[in-house]
This record gives C-alpha cells, sequence and structure tokens, in this order.
C-alpha cells in the first residue's frame, strides 16, 4: 500500500501540462536533430526569428541603470504606491465614467487570476468561462475548491461570440448559487487570439446586467494579459468604455502583466485591478486582496515595480516602449498572417484571430494530430478542443509551408 502524508483534499494532485510536455518533446527532436531542422511552436515566449527570447529594448534599458537597491528591497504588501497609480492609468486612465477604482500588484497574471477566484467564488461554486481557455483557470479553481464550468466560445462555423451559449450557462450556473464568477481572457485571446467586438460586449453585459436585475452577485473578470499584442494603446483598450453604470451588484476586475506587455516573464509581476460604483465594494476589495497576498506571496517584486513605474512616468520612455511593442507586435503578425493565408489556401480550418500569440486550429484528435506533425519535426501544443500554435516563438522562415503540414496530419489522422 502506497504511503500518503498529504491531507485528503491533496492527495492525488498532479499537475498534467500539456504544453511542458509538448515543450519537452520537442526539445528531445532538437537534441537529436539539431534546432534548424525542428519547428517549435509550443513556447509561450516571444522569440526572435534567430530563436532566441526577445526582449524589449526600452525595458532592458531601463532595467541595466537601475539601482541594486531598487531591486532588493521590499515593497508594501499591496503594491508600490506610484506603481498602483500607473497601473490605473494604465488599465482606466482612457475611460470617463463614474466610479471606485483600486488595484493590488500581484505575482504575474497569475496571481492576479488567483485572487479573484480566491475572493469571489464561494467554496464550492462553479466559476465560467469558455470552452477554449488557459489550463491553469482550472488547476487553480480546484486548488481553492472551486469547479470551472465552461461556455461554447464560438458560434457553428467558428465565426463569432456565442453569445446564446453564454447567456444559458449563466442563467443555468445562477439556478444553484447567488453569485458567480466570470473569465473572459479578451483581447488576444488564449489560446485563439480571438478578441470580443464592441457589438459582443453589450450583448455579453446585457445578460450580466439581466441576472445581476434577479438579485445574483457578478464578478466579471477580464484577463488582458496579451492585450499589448492585440494593438496599439488606444485600439487594445477601446472595450473598456463599454462598462460605464454598472450596477453595484457588478464587479469589473483587470487582471494585467508585465510578462508578455514588457516580455518580462520570470519577474513575476502584475496586478488585479477593480472597478466598481459602489464605493464600500471597492474599500472590501482592498482588505480581501491585501489578506490573500500576505497569505501567498506576502510581497511582489520591488524592481519590477519600479521600471514600471520608470517607465509609465516618463513620456519619452512611454513612447520608446509603444514603439518597442509596435515592432515586436508587426513580427508577431507577420508570422500569423503567413500562416492564416496559407491555412485558406489549403482548406485549413482555424479560429478566428485577432491578435495575440497563438492560433488554434480546432481538432477531434489533437493528441494524434500533433504526433503526426512530429515526423515532420514540428512541434504544437494538443488541447482538448484542438491545436495551439505559437506564432510568438516560430520563426518567420518557419512558417511557410505550416499550415498544409497541419492540414495534412489532420487528413491522416483522420
Amino acid at each position: 500500500m502506497t504511503m500518503q502524508m498529504a491531507a485528503a483534499h491533496a492527495v492525488n494532485r498532479k499537475l498534467v501540462d500539456p504544453i511542458f510536455e509538448a515543450g519537452q518533446a520537442c526539445q528531445a527532436a532538437i537534441k537529436e536533430f539539431g534546432i534548424d531542422k525542428v519547428t517549435n511552436a509550443t513556447i509561450g515566449t516571444l522569440l526572435d526569428d534567430a530563436g532566441n527570447l526577445a526582449v524589449l529594448p526600452t525595458v532592458e534599458k531601463v532595467f541595466r541603470e537601475m539601482q541594486m537597491s531598487e531591486f532588493t528591497a521590499y515593497a508594501p504588501i499591496s503594491g508600490r504606491a506610484d506603481y498602483l497609480d500607473c497601473i490605473y492609468r494604465q488599465i482606466f486612465g482612457g475611460t470617463k465614467f463614474e466610479g471606485y477604482f483600486s488595484s493590488v500588484a500581484t505575482s504575474g497574471g497569475t496571481g492576479a487570476v488567483h485572487h479573484a477566484i480566491a475572493n469571489y467564488a464561494e467554496r464550492g461554486d462553479k466559476v465560467l468561462t469558455s470552452d477554449w481557455h488557459w489550463g491553469t483557470y482550472g488547476v487553480i479553481c480546484n486548488e481553492s475548491g472551486k469547479k470551472l464550468e465552461t461556455f461554447k466560445l464560438f458560434d457553428a462555423g467558428y465565426k463569432n461570440f456565442n453569445v446564446d451559449a453564454f447567456s444559458d450557462r449563466v442563467e443555468e450556473i445562477l439556478e444553484g448559487q447567488d453569485s458567480l464568477l466570470i473569465i473572459l481572457n479578451t483581447p488576444a485571446h488564449n489560446p485563439t487570439g480571438y478578441a470580443l467586438t464592441d457589438d459582443e460586449w453589450e450583448k455579453v453585459l446585457n445578460v450580466i446586467r439581466m441576472n445581476a436585475a434577479q438579485g445574483n452577485k457578478i464578478t466579471l473578470l477580464i484577463d488582458v494579459a496579451y492585450i499589448d499584442f492585440a494593438g496599439d494603446r488606444e485600439t487594445a483598450w477601446s472595450f473598456m468604455k463599454n462598462f460605464a453604470n454598472l450596477p453595484e451588484n457588478v464587479l469589473l476586475l483587470i487582471a494585467y502583466s508585465m510578462s508578455k506587455s514588457y516580455t518580462f516573464y520570470g519577474q513575476r509581476t502584475g496586478a488585479l485591478a477593480a472597478f466598481s460604483t459602489n464605493m464600500d465594494v471597492i474599500a472590501e476589495f482592498e482588505q480581501t486582496c491585501k489578506y490573500s497576498s500576505r497569505a501567498t506571496w506576502s510581497n511582489i517584486n520591488h524592481g519590477a515595480q519600479v521600471l514600471f513605474t520608470k517607465i509609465n512616468s516618463n513620456k519619452t520612455l512611454r513612447a520608446e516602449l509603444a514603439e518597442d511593442q509596435k515592432i515586436f507586435r508587426e513580427l508577431v503578425n507577420q508570422r500569423a498572417e503567413i500562416f492564416i493565408h496559407e491555412a485558406a489556401e489549403c482548406g485549413l480550418q482555424i479560429v478566428p484571430y485577432k491578435g495575440g500569440f497563438f492560433i488554434a486550429v480546432p481538432t477531434e484528435n489533437a493528441g494524434a494530430v500533433c504526433k503526426k506533425l512530429h515526423e515532420d519535426l514540428i512541434f504544437a501544443v494538443p488541447l482538448k478542443l484542438g491545436i495551439r500554435v505559437a506564432v510568438c516563438s516560430t520563426p518567420t522562415q518557419k512558417m511557410s509551408g505550416f499550415a498544409e503540414k497541419v492540414k495534412a496530419s489532420i487528413d491522416a489522422v483522420g
């Protein structure tokens, strides 16, 4: 009999991550055949066309000019005040509606999602997100005693956001509980690259307002981890205008990350921001999130907060960063355009892509298709609903012919 020391709720926990498993298979192939012969579309970080980790020049410049004490000092539990001021301007600065705002520093976007799930879903309750989603949402829910439920993200033919499916699942879940946390990852959705249109946002918020009018408490968490690869600031953040005049029992949360926007993945810094038309709700947010921070990481990377503040408080540095981000965004878009164009030519169906690190190919046999692609030394990530292709890390010169080989593999597997 196997000896077990873990608490009952932790027994048999095992992290199965298809992204890392695909990456390991790819690394084995690179070791055997050489990196030039292998196409690695598994990595969720931005690589240049030489296969090196890409770093925004402005970020590197500011980083190297910082003092040692700026890295080694403790930060306040909720985050540096100047950092949180810059987070406010980053997220809410372009909006003109009345209400109350706050934010807390978190360990990357993952930490922001953690705090939302930990504090805005009752133990044993269901949390709702789309069927195409980042698998870590479910891991965080399981860790904190919640259950992740999904709705069908796209309508028939993969053309538009499936508002009817969303509405049905919201109403169904609220028949059994009186509050609901909804997680939507947009724009530049992981793993599809989709983004809700203003018309779709209007319909989503109509569903939320209608259910809130029945007395239900609804928290909407928007994960914007990839937002700076969805367009320039004015374009990418324009959806924020849709959140004016929310009911008091609807709380808006934004999970922000420096990982992709600043190519600062390993520094694990982000924020959870909140907006409500009720001051008490925001005061409660500040206390509950501060408590959770102390109970998990205590405080967040001080140096990364200083770097973010230095750049965002300086008009020249902000402009330089925006130009860097534009160059990197155009690199990813160029790769995506090759795949999308060739997919259309060979008849490969893909999920609508509007920006971001990934393109998704729907298939019922993702695991088998990915194994078939291994014969061509092509490595992508198999998901429940299809294949994730990381255009962020696949060199431009290796994009040509990629879609055709995926189509051939799907046809071969059947």
